[in-house]
Parts: C-alpha cells; sequence; structure tokens
C-alpha cells in the first residue's frame, strides 16, 4: 500500500512527463522553458488538445472560437450569486456551462475561465464586469476585463507565459481527480469543475499569495535572516520551498523568473525577492540537510501575478485558468483508454463476530 499513490503508476499519457530528480518538464515534447518563451495561450491549447478533439482547428481559428465563447459566456455572471470568494465564483460559472465531452465544452470550459475570474474580482470592488473583446488574445481580453483598458503588449506576453507554463503537470492531485471523473463519462465540465475543487486546497494551488504575505512580512532585506529563522522555530512553512515531486529546483520557477523580469520596474522587487530566496534555501538546507527543499513554482508566480496587478485572493483561479488545458486534455485521454478509475483499499475496521 502506498497511501500517498508516489510511487503507483495510475495512467499512461503523452500530455507531459515531470522528471523530479533532474527538474525537467516536458509538455508534448517540448521544455516546459520553450513554451514559456515561445507559445501563448491559444498555441497551448492546441498543442494539448491536438489529437483529442475531431475537427480541431489550426491555432487562428481556434483563437476566434476561444474568442467567441468568452463573448457567449459573459451571461453567465448575471446568474451567480453575491458573497461568493474568486474560486468559487469561477467553479459555480463553469458548473452552469453545458456538460459533454466535445471540443465545444473544452473552447467553452478555456473562454469562461477569465470572464469569470475577472469579473468575481471586479464584484468584490463594487465595479461591474467589463465585457469581452473576441478580437484579441485570451490573455491581453483576461487583462483588459480586470483593469479596463488594453494591456502593453509585454503584460499580455508575460500572462501567456504563466498560463503556458502552468498548463499542465504530470499527474497531479487536481489533474488525476479531473481524470478520475472523466473515467465516469461524467463531462468536461464535471472534470474541470473536480479538478478546480482539488486546485483550491492550500496543499495544490493556494500557495503564490502567502509568498507574498511573507515578502510583505520580512520587509526588507535585513530583515530576512530573523524572519527566517524565527518562522522556522515555530514550524512554519515557508511558502514557494519545497515540492512534493522536484528533489533539485523547480524548471518552472525560473521560466517565471525570465517572464517578470521582461516587465518594466521589477528590477527591484526581483532583487529583494532573490535575496529572501537565497536566504531561505540557506537556512533550509542547514536545518533539513537530508533533505533537498528548493523553489517551486508558486515564488516566482507570486511576483509575476503581482506585477500585472492581479490581486492576492484570485492567484488560485488564474492558476485554473492555465491548468483547464491540461484537465480537459488528460480527460480525453481517459476517455480514450475506456477505463473507469476503481483502486483497492484494504479494510483495517472492526471484523463482525462470527455467528
Amino acid at each position: 500500500m502506498d497511501s500517498g499513490l508516489e510511487n503507483i503508476v495510475a495512467a499512461e499519457t503523452i500530455l507531459s512527463d515531470v522528471d523530479g530528480q533532474n527538474g525537467r518538464l516536458v509538455i508534448r515534447g517540448w521544455p516546459v522553458e520553450t513554451l514559456a518563451a515561445s507559445m501563448a495561450f491559444e498555441d497551448a491549447a492546441h498543442l494539448l488538445w491536438d489529437g483529442f478533439f475531431e475537427g480541431l482547428p489550426d491555432v487562428p481559428e481556434l483563437g476566434a472560437r476561444i474568442g467567441a465563447a468568452r463573448e457567449e459566456v459573459l451571461a453567465l455572471v448575471a446568474e451567480l450569486p453575491a458573497g461568493l470568494d474568486v474560486v468559487s465564483f469561477l467553479r459555480a460559472g463553469w458548473a452552469l456551462l453545458p456538460d459533454d465531452e466535445s471540443l465545444e465544452a473544452a473552447i467553452r470550459l478555456a473562454a469562461a475561465g477569465p470572464v469569470l475570474t475577472a469579473a468575481a474580482v471586479r464584484r468584490g470592488r463594487g465595479q461591474a464586469p467589463i465585457a469581452p473583446d473576441k478580437d484579441i488574445s485570451q490573455s491581453a481580453d483576461f487583462l483588459r476585463m480586470l483593469t479596463g483598458k488594453v494591456p502593453d503588449p509585454a503584460e499580455a506576453r508575460a500572462l501567456d507565459a504563466y498560463l503556458v507554463t502552468v498548463c499542465d503537470h504530470g499527474l497531479n492531485a487536481s489533474t488525476f481527480a479531473s481524470r478520475v471523473v472523466a473515467s465516469t463519462r461524467a463531462g468536461l465540465v464535471s472534470a474541470a469543475v473536480a479538478g478546480i475543487s482539488a486546485l483550491k486546497g492550500p496543499l495544490h494551488g493556494g500557495a503564490p499569495g502567502p509568498v507574498l504575505d511573507m515578502l510583505d512580512a520580512i520587509g526588507t532585506p535585513q530583515n530576512a535572516e530573523t524572519w527566517i529563522d524565527g518562522a522556522l522555530a515555530r514550524g512554519e512553512r515557508l511558502m514557494g520551498f519545497g515540492h512534493r515531486v522536484y528533489r533539485v529546483r523547480d524548471p518552472r520557477a525560473d521560466a517565471l523568473k525570465v517572464a517578470v523580469a521582461r516587465l518594466p520596474d521589477t528590477s527591484g522587487r526581483i532583487a529583494f525577492a532573490e535575496h529572501i530566496e537565497g536566504a531561505v534555501l540557506g537556512r533550509l538546507a542547514r536545518k533539513y540537510p537530508q533533505r533537498r527543499l528548493e523553489t517551486n513554482v508558486e515564488f516566482y508566480t507570486a511576483l509575476l501575478l503581482e506585477a500585472l496587478g492581479l490581486p492576492r485572493e484570485a492567484f488560485t483561479s488564474v492558476f485554473a485558468c492555465g491548468r483547464v488545458l491540461g484537465w480537459t486534455a488528460h480527460a480525453r485521454e481517459q476517455i480514450a483508454e475506456g477505463r473507469l478509475v476503481r483502486p483497492q483499499s484494504v479494510y483495517r475496521g472492526p471484523v463482525p463476530e462470527a455467528a
């Protein structure tokens, strides 16, 4: 028995390969660093969905269909109740979509993510939602729906880098949940709702915001060592460090560090973060000499999303807006497998007495 399933192979996939020993992530044959530097959201959608949907159009046409779907799903915003946090708003909105296994379902899920996330943020600020613009890219429209202005191309490119970097990552908790639901033939929307329900847990997708909380609490480089020592003495987890799979540096961290460095006026924040990163890694190495605890994707995710003006309460939903591409691709791959996921358990409870 392996209660965490680390050593259990539950699927064969052509989607991504996570090499935790060597710090490598390959998505459909491409190193994640290459994808982050060269692909837009629409390219990643085509890459992951290719071969899983009949009639998948080329990238320009796929982008146009995603753009049109953004306009169509705006009506969902008015159907959602007040008082929902951003993740719950996205999950509830997705749950209202028609649920089947078609390309149209995947497109609607991808398109609805930015529309619902931006509307949730604006609703929380007492602002009306901004209607989508189908004629610009997914990332540019995402930022426009948040702020009301068309972003600088560098900003849209940085958000593309993030969404592409997190689009798939092996059989993580949310992707496994999506595949389990897909194996029941419940539909892609049900699979995505299962995925985001797993992602909202703080041990999976909820750490980028607390990275910024940590940086704020430290305040200045001079406070770093004292603050870190105190946190470790109290047994607190240092957010942005350590990973369930990677035993070396998470390759996505450097891909996103490069992306945030391309944005204007970020050099000071990056320098501060690098100082904190070095201090944390040094102390973790001394405290846990038998364990490799390295920087993970969340550390530089936090800096990138902060630089783009995204609020911390939206970080997990933005993550889901990228990962939904992987969830839908894995769902279709599991459907093609044609096998209901049904593992065994070992009963350890009381045994009834013989009659």
